[in-house]
C-alpha cells in the first residue's frame, strides 16, 4: 500500500506568518482536503518572503514529495516574488497572458469602486511554461508547474481565493494525474480515562488491528479521541473492517464512549436533545456564559437550547433563581445545595427539560483551606431527578473554566 500513497508538501509564504502577525489557517485547511481525497501530507513548512528561502525549500521538498503546494507571494506589491522566484526556477520568462488580464477585468467589472492600475496589470505576466489556471474570486492567476512527473502549484495566500482553487480546480486535477487509495478516518471519544490506563485498557484490541487500520490517542481535557486512519483501494471494504473494529471496542468500553464522531461535546449533547425533542437551559456562576456561547455556537441550537442565567454575583442567585439566603450564608455559593437550587431555578424559570448550573472558584485568588482554586460544583436536572459532583481541576483560571465546561455537559449527558 506504500508505493500508492501520494506525498503533498505545503510550503506557505510570507513575512507576516513567520513574525506572527497571522496565524497560517491554510495550511491545516489544505490537510485536511487533501486527506480526505487521498493524498498523504509528507511536510508544512513556512518561509520568509526571500527568494533563496523559497529556492531552497522547494529544492528540499521535491525530494520527498510528488507535488508541492505554495501560498502566498503571489501578490502584485514588490514583496509578493513566488511568481519571479518561480520562473527563474523553471529557466523561463514571464509572458502576457490576455486571458488572465480579461479575467481581472471581469472581475474588477463586479466592483465598480475599484479601478485597474498598471500594478493590477502585471498579474496578467505569467510564466511562459505554466499552466495557467484562471483565479475566479481574486486577480492573481494559479500558477501549474510539472517536472520530472511532479507538479508544483502557486496559489494565493487569501484564503477564500485558494480554497476556490483548491476544490474547484487543484484537487479534481490531481486526482485525475495521480492513482490515489481511499483513506477513512473515524473518531471515538472516550471519557473517564487517562490516556495511558486507556491505552492499557484497549492493547489487546490495538494489538489486533489490521495493518492497514493506524490508531492515535488525542487527548483533551478529560476526554480521549481514538482516531481509526484506515486505508484500502475499495471504501466499501475499508468502511466494513473500521465499523467492525469500532463494534469491538464499544465492547470494551461500554458507556464510556461518548460520542462515535469527531464533534464538539456541545453537539453531541444538541443531538441528543433533538433526538428526544427537550430543551436545557444553563445557569453559570464560574463559567461566565461559556456553556451558553458553546450551545449558541451551534447552528440551530434555538431548538434545544432557551438560555442562560449568568449569576456571577449572590442577588443574581438569590432574587432570580431563588437560591435560599440562608444556604448561601451557612454552606457558601461554591456548594451541593447552591449548584442543585440554581439548576431547579433555572429550569422552572424558562420552563425547560433539563438545566446544568456551575458555581465555583476559578481563581487564581479566592480560595480557602477548605475550598481551594479549582474547586467547581456542577448540577444537572429535570424535573424528577438532580445530580450533582464536586471537582477539583487546579490552579489555572482559563483551564479551569474550560474544564468546568466540559464537565458539566458530560454531566448533562448523563441525566438525559
Amino acid at each position: 500500500m506504500e508505493n500508492n500513497r501520494v506525498k503533498v508538501e505545503i510550503i506557505t509564504i510570507g513575512d507576516e506568518i513567520l513574525i506572527g502577525q497571522i496565524v497560517d489557517t491554510n495550511s491545516a485547511w489544505m490537510a485536511i482536503e487533501l486527506n480526505n481525497a487521498g493524498f498523504e501530507l509528507a511536510q508544512i513548512s513556512s518561509v520568509h518572503d526571500n527568494a533563496n528561502q523559497i529556492v531552497e525549500s522547494l529544492d528540499f521538498a521535491l525530494q520527498r514529495a510528488d507535488i508541492v503546494l505554495f501560498t502566498g507571494g503571489i501578490g502584485p506589491t514588490n514583496d509578493d516574488i513566488t511568481k519571479q522566484t518561480l520562473t527563474r526556477y523553471f529557466d523561463t520568462k514571464l509572458i502576457f497572458n490576455v486571458s488572465v488580464l480579461e479575467n481581472i477585468q471581469y472581475q474588477f467589472s463586479k466592483r465598480p469602486n475599484f479601478v485597474i492600475n498598471e500594478l493590477t496589470k502585471l498579474q496578467a505576466m505569467v510564466p511562459e511554461n505554466c499552466t495557467v489556471i484562471q483565479n475566479t474570486v481574486g486577480t492573481a492567476p494559479i500558477t501549474w508547474f510539472e517536472k520530472e512527473g511532479k507538479v508544483i502549484v502557486s496559489m494565493p495566500g487569501v484564503p477564500y481565493e485558494m480554497k476556490q482553487a483548491m476544490r474547484a480546480e487543484i484537487i479534481p486535477r490531481l486526482q485525475k494525474q495521480f492513482k490515489t487509495p481511499v483513506i477513512l478516518h473515524k473518531t471515538v471519544q472516550v471519557y473517564g480515562f487517562p490516556e495511558s490506563i486507556l491505552a492499557l485498557k484497549i492493547s489487546d484490541w490495538e494489538n489486533e488491528l489490521p495493518e492497514f487500520i493506524n490508531l492515535a490517542y488525542l487527548p483533551n481535557s478529560g476526554i480521549v479521541k481514538l482516531r481509526l486512519s484506515g486505508i484500502l483501494d475499495n471504501m466499501l471494504s475499508l468502511e466494513f473492517v473500521m465499523n467492525q473494529q469500532i463494534d469491538l471496542l464499544s465492547q470494551i468500553l461500554g458507556n464510556a464512549i461518548v460520542a462515535y464522531e469527531d464533534i464538539p461535546l456541545e453537539q453531541v449533547i444538541g443531538n441528543l436533545l433533538l433526538d428526544q425533542g427537550k430543551i436545557v437551559a444553563t445557569a453559570e456562576s464560574c463559567t461566565g456564559g461559556n456553556i451558553a456561547h458553546l450551545f449558541t455556537s451551534i447552528p440551530g441550537s434555538s431548538d434545544f437550547y432557551k438560555g442562560s442565567v449568568v449569576a456571577y454575583a449572590n442577588d443574581i442567585k438569590i432574587n432570580v433563581l431563588q437560591v435560599s439566603i440562608d444556604d448561601l450564608e451557612l454552606y457558601g455559593a461554591v456548594s451541593q445545595c447552591v449548584v442543585d437550587q440554581m439548576a431547579n431555578g433555572v429550569r422552572r424559570l424558562m420552563n425547560t427539560d433539563y438545566a446544568i448550573a456551575t458555581s465555583g472558584i476559578a481563581g487564581p485568588g479566592g480560595g480557602t483551606a477548605e475550598k481551594p482554586v479549582g474547586t467547581v460544583w456542577i448540577s444537572a436536572c429535570s424535573a424528577e431527578t438532580t445530580i450533582s459532583k464536586e471537582y477539583h481541576f487546579g490552579l489555572l483560571r482559563d483551564q479551569n473554566i474550560q474544564r468546568a465546561t466540559q464537565a458539566a455537559l458530560l454531566l448533562l449527558k448523563e441525566i438525559i
